[in-house]
């Protein structure tokens, strides 16, 4: 394994561990609260966590072939996460 990939690796589990403390956070405060602006927030986090474990996932396992497809698939999911982090800021309860 060369330097990048491994900091590639390095980097996609540092995103991944934040993110799923982000989600984790969100879903507690959706049960402690009920609050639909929790539950929104913590789809959104877990949508940028998912696009950064698949497009790290799929780039091992195509040895870092067809570039341009897992990254619209990565920029298409972690826009999608944005815009649920977004209506949760927004959303009034």
């Amino acid at each position: 394994m060369r330097l990048i990939e491994a900091l590639y690796l390095v980097f996609s589990g540092t995103l991944a561990a934040a993110g799923l403390s982000m989600v984790w956070f969100a879903v507690r405060a959706y049960r402690n609260t009920g609050r639909s602006a929790m539950l929104y927030l913590s789809v959104g986090f877990g949508l940028v966590v998912a696009a950064a474990l698949g497009t790290t996932v799929l780039a091992f396992l195509t040895g870092f072939e067809q570039t341009r497809t897992l990254l619209t698939a990565n920029y298409l999911l972690t826009t999608t996460g944005y815009i649920f982090v977004m209506y949760s800021i927004v959303i009034r309860n």
